[in-house]
């Protein structure tokens, strides 16, 4: 007996379809590769041989301190701490708090978050709903032949219609999976880029203030051999009164001291620019200048300097880490595109009522219902689905070359650092020794000038060489200090992986406690 056409078979035929798609989702498995994270590089160390301290070879006793190398050490969270100095802590503060570029990376994190909860509701059905209501006047034209068309009345009706549709597309093939897959990659590549940024802009407060207190310390040391230079004037001009020196003398003299004047106000120029580059670091304008002031004498040179082992620089280095999850998600991408190319599956069902009024919406006899599956696939599209995966694959190629390039940049950061922290040392006390060198011919020649036993360009050079040693002296620590900031930078900073509280900050500044079960710095949506 042949089986009777009608509602019950169709209902067959649509619950056959369901049954067959669900057991495709649950058999079939994910399109793309599967992410792997690449390992960290076989390294032993960041630069050729025995790591040295950077000293200088100086001894015991030495003017010059020595910084020791204290390899497999961690990075403090508040690196900046080391340097000793609370007006820089507070100026750090500010800035973590305040500063736009830190808060449009927040903003960004929630953009990619948003993006990747929105692709998650794929994965349920949609449901919409629509009541419409309708007042119809049917026109008679076409439909009475023979007769004026105004001597029969037009149809005249109102129509309510309440309607619930709900589609579902199964995610046979994991294409929907790889896009949250994607989604999220992006939303961790946003975070590690706030690493990024903050790290930036901690190490960035942290040189413009050395470089401040450079400022000044060039400042201070002009002025001092200006007041020297000024002395040496009232001399000159005393043995001119008394017949012991030339107006040529003293007015080659007074020729220097304005020179060595000159030089102040480039320097001071320089220093209220460096303090506007400071104030708009912590995110004020110009006018709300900053309370805070730097001088060298009051920042602490560290002296056990964290390396970080080889193999934990990838993890410690945002920019590292933001590559590796760009990696993740051009990988995820591959799976995207070449599900696109795959047949696809739509389950529709649409059911509701439709009356003349609203009192017959739910009466017997006014609903309807439509079921329906259906199944979609690709079959010329002039190669154009093709060619996205192949861009898809050529993109993480990129994606890879790029994470590649950052680790080389990141141990070259820290090499350089190191490098330049072993030469800074031998710098400085080359510095320490011209600067004394320097004072002590200077004061020979101020006394062999009162007694007139040396010419003019004897006092003349002795001066200049003065002044060139003590500006070299204040440049050779500040680049000490800031070489420093760079190694911590460099290192990565120390992010705080295993704080207790959701609000970063709060780890970063290093106001919350630490648990030893790390937990992300940012409260995400958990991955699927």
């Amino acid at each position: 007996m042949a089986p009777r056409r009608g509602s019950s078979g169709r209902t067959t035929r649509a619950a056959a379809w369901t049954f067959t798609a669900l057991l495709a989702l649950a058999l079939a498995g994910c399109v793309g590769p599967n992410f792997v994270p690449p390992p960290a590089p076989d390294a032993k160390g960041y630069l050729p041989g025995h790591l040295a301290d950077a000293s200088g070879g100086a001894g015991e006793g030495s003017p010059v301190a020595s910084q020791h190398f204290v390899n497999g050490a961690a990075v403090s969270a508040r690196w900046w701490a080391a340097f000793s100095n609370q007006p820089l802590n507070d100026l750090i503060r500010q800035s973590v708090e305040q500063n736009p570029t830190l808060q449009s990376a927040e903003a960004a994190i929630k953009i990619a978050n948003y993006n990747a909860l929105a692709q998650r509701g794929i994965w349920l059905p949609q449901v919409t709903g629509n009541s419409t209501s309708s007042e119809i006047l049917n026109s008679n034209a076409g439909t009475v032949f023979g007769v004026p068309l105004d001597s029969v009345d037009q149809t005249r009706f109102s129509l309510v219609t309440h309607q619930l549709t709900v589609s579902f597309i199964p995610d046979i093939w994991g294409g929907n999976f790889r896009a949250v897959e994607n989604l999220d990659a992006v939303t961790e590549q946003n975070v590690f880029q706030l690493e990024a940024a903050y790290l930036t802009l901690t190490g960035n407060v942290v040189t413009a203030a050395i470089q401040e207190a450079s400022l000044r310390g060039q400042i201070a040391a002009t002025e001092r051999v200006i007041a020297i230079e000024r002395r040496l004037l009232g001399i000159l001009k005393d043995q001119e009164k008394a017949g012991q020196a030339a107006r040529a003398d003293v007015l080659a003299q007074e020729a220097q001291l304005a020179a060595a004047e000159q030089l102040l106000p480039p320097l001071a120029k320089q220093l209220g620019v460096q303090r506007d580059l400071l104030t708009a670091l912590v995110g004020q304008l110009p006018a709300d200048e900053i309370m805070q002031k730097f001088d060298l004498a009051h920042l602490k040179l560290p002296t056990n300097l964290p390396v970080s082992l080889p193999g934990k620089l990838v993890d410690q280095r945002p920019d590292v880490r933001a590559a590796e999850a760009a990696m993740h998600a051009a990988s995820a991408q591959i799976g995207v595109a070449i599900a696109a190319r795959l047949p696809n599956v739509l389950i529709s069902a649409n059911g509701g009522t439709s009356a003349y009024n609203y009192a017959q919406a739910f009466t017997p006899g006014t609903g309807f219902y439509t079921i329906a599956a259906g199944v979609t696939a690709p079959i010329f599209d002039g190669f154009t689905l093709y060619n996205k995966q192949k861009a898809a694959e050529a993109a993480l190629k990129q994606a890879e070359a790029v994470y590649r390039l950052a680790v080389i940049t990141a141990f070259q950061n820290v090499a350089d650092a190191l490098r330049s922290l072993q030469a800074d040392a031998r710098a400085l006390k080359a510095a320490v020794h011209a600067e004394e060198t320097a004072k002590a011919s200077l004061d020979i020649v101020e006394q062999q000038l009162k007694q007139g036993q040396v010419s003019q360009v004897q006092v003349f050079n002795a001066q200049q060489t003065y002044l060139n040693a003590l500006v070299t002296k204040v440049q050779a620590e500040a680049n000490r200090l800031s070489d420093t900031a760079a190694l911590f930078v460099a290192l990565g900073g120390g992010w705080p992986t295993s704080c207790r509280s959701p609000v970063w900050r709060q780890c970063a500044l290093g106001e919350a406690s630490v648990t030893p079960q790390p937990v992300a710095p940012l409260t995400l949506q958990p991955r699927t």
